[in-house]
């Protein structure tokens, strides 16, 4: 049972998890222009979504607070 579980792991270690993660959100960010979309799978983009949408939300927003956030 997973009761209490937080996250998941994606079958990589912890450093390979976030530089994952940070290869994800910036690909995205920058092919949002281009494309609009990025090809992975979809436990993937379901582990991204809520850091992209955070980011996304800190850049309605132009504060100096928000960028070093960001």
């Amino acid at each position: 049972m997973r009761h209490r579980v937080a996250g998941k792991k994606l079958g990589r270690n912890t450093s390979h998890r976030k530089a994952l993660m940070r290869s994800l959100v910036r690909s995205l960010i920058n092919e949002f222009d281009g494309k609009g979309y990025i090809v992975t799978t979809r436990e993937k983009a379901k582990y991204a979504q809520p850091r992209v949408e955070k980011l996304i939300t800190l850049g309605k927003n132009k504060s100096i607070a928000n960028v070093r956030k960001a």
